[in-house]
């Protein structure tokens, strides 16, 4: 049986080597074959009369005919059936798909076909053809590449001024087919990059296995080649959607060469067909976009492949996808914050109670456009419903100490409510007391501890004694206390307190003591 023709390459060598006098197990170290295959090419080459040096123009189908005429003509000069290497490029792109199961079908369909080594040989040779992208090898729905165009598109954001806003591109391009989207942002922020993978997700109707990225600040905390540090808020949304991010080598663009050709198929077809146009809105800017990301997927064949990348998208990539989830993502943002003495923490100048225990800790404050959760160590620790920048304190009473709660329900209101229950002339003496303080606040306390002295005097002796210290300038519970103790408040009063119910307030009324 004729034996299987070797590498074309390896056949020259061994014809080179010959002619400078190797020997045969020299020849065979160097071309990493057995001595008996180097025996039996050098014989078919000196029966075909080849020497070294080879002729220029004998290529290899030629050298090949050569040596192995005697195998040519025992099978007839028949040529077999090439196989579509279009097709097993794409076949190879599939999950579990190798070589040697297309090779098997092959055979199957091709009784007396190329041998295994002869398929393998053929097909990395057609592979050598591929452009350097194609080239590389992409499983069907694993990877999806995003990145931020270098050039942004004017957009006239003011019709009357003419000013204009720099509109950034976002790209997102499949693996395996190249399918391409793009879409544009005011920003590189963190919400537009977040909304743009959104948009990103729903073009192709599905998720990714991994979603990479490059090492920007938005996607990646800490760039790192071994355990990258991903945006919490990032990370949260590929959970949701089912994906991981997988960021590339710091300073390694050939980790993403999908993206980045995506980047230069952008900047030179995309956006040098929209150089000459103007745009009010993003919205416009992106109709645009999507007429020409329509030409470039759906009508556009690719060299070689002889397909679109719609085509190759919906054979490939689509089938492999994961299913959307039936909830959109709900965008937040992670902030560290340190609570305080008075167990608060600040958010977007507002203050949010947690429990009191918590106070001085550091905490972990997830913001969304309803709600604030606030973790420590991973336990949510509190959850309120977000308040605007007031400066002003969201308090839940089961957060606060017993010590604190007798004094949390009381207000300027309540306070004036309970006096007047009591009589018109401790109502008085809590408004003077609340009026004399630089924080109303400062005097809660004076005015419960008034209030309170109903219980051991009763009501007629605290408003009696409450008379009293409004006729001597008295505005403490002190001397409130010191007159019912000294039964100062039974005795007769003089002056118009004495001859009144209640004494009478007025801004313009100065009173007695203003001319003393």
């Amino acid at each position: 049986m004729p034996a299987e023709p070797i590498s074309m390459r390896h056949a020259r060598e061994i014809i080179r080597l010959k002619s400078l006098g190797a020997s045969i197990h020299e020849m065979s170290r160097r071309a990493g074959l057995a001595r008996s295959t180097v025996r039996e090419t050098l014989r078919r080459a000196e029966k075909a009369g080849l020497t070294w040096p080879l002729p220029e123009d004998l290529g290899d189908e030629a050298l090949e005919a050569a040596l192995y005429a005697e195998r040519r003509s025992k099978q007839g000069h028949r040529r077999l059936e090439e196989p579509d290497w279009t097709a097993v490029h794409r076949e190879l792109k599939r999950k579990h798909v190798t070589l040697l199961v297309l090779w098997d079908e092959y055979i199957a369909a091709n009784p007396g076909g190329y041998s295994y080594s002869r398929y393998c040989e053929l097909y990395r040779a057609f592979e050598k053809t591929l452009s350097v992208t194609m080239r590389q090898t992409h499983v069907a729905g694993e990877r999806l590449f995003v990145d931020y165009a270098g050039d942004g598109v004017p957009v006239v954001v003011d019709r009357l001024t003419g000013e204009v806003r720099m509109a950034q591109i976002f790209l997102a391009v499949l693996g395996a087919s190249g399918f391409l989207f793009a879409k544009s942002t005011w920003t590189q922020t963190l919400p537009d990059w977040i909304d743009a993978h959104e948009h990103a997700f729903g073009a192709i109707g599905g998720t990714p296995k991994f979603i990479v990225p490059d090492n920007t600040k938005t996607a990646v905390v800490k760039a790192c080649l071994y355990d990258p540090q991903i945006n919490r808020t990032y990370a949260e949304m590929a959970a949701h959607y089912g994906t991981a991010v997988l960021p590339t080598r710091p300073r390694r663009p050939r980790d993403k060469a999908k993206v980045e050709q995506a980047v230069l198929v952008v900047e030179r077809w995309l956006l040098g067909r929209l150089r000459n146009r103007i745009f009010h809105s993003l919205a416009d800017l992106d109709d645009a976009i999507a007429e020409l990301l329509l030409r470039h997927n759906e009508q556009r064949i690719l060299r070689r492949l002889g397909v679109t990348r719609r085509q190759l998208f919906e054979d490939i990539d689509q089938p492999a996808l994961k299913p959307l989830p039936g909830e959109p993502f709900e965008y937040s943002e992670w902030q560290v914050r340190r609570v305080g003495i008075d167990y608060h923490v600040e958010v977007d100048a507002h203050f949010y109670s947690v429990p009191y225990h918590f106070a001085r800790a550091e905490v972990d404050a997830r913001l969304t456009a309803r709600s604030i959760e606030i973790f420590h160590k991973g336990a949510r620790i509190a959850v309120h419903l977000r308040k605007g920048s007031s400066r002003k304190h969201t308090t839940v009473p089961e957060h606060m100490p017993s010590s604190h709660r007798r004094y949390a329900g009381w207000t300027i209101e309540r306070i004036r409510q309970d006096a007047g229950k009591v009589g018109p002339a401790t109502a008085a003496l809590c408004e003077h007391i609340l009026a004399a303080r630089p924080h109303p606040e400062q005097g809660y306390r004076a005015c419960l501890g008034i209030m309170r002295l109903v219980r051991s005097f009763g009501v007629e002796r605290v408003e009696a004694a409450a008379a009293r210290a409004i006729e001597i300038g008295a505005r403490t519970y002190g001397s409130v206390r010191s007159i019912l103790d000294n039964n100062l408040d039974r005795r007769p009063t003089s002056g118009r307190a004495a001859q009144e119910a209640a004494p009478i307030l007025h801004p313009n009324i100065r009173g007695s003591r203003y001319y003393n």
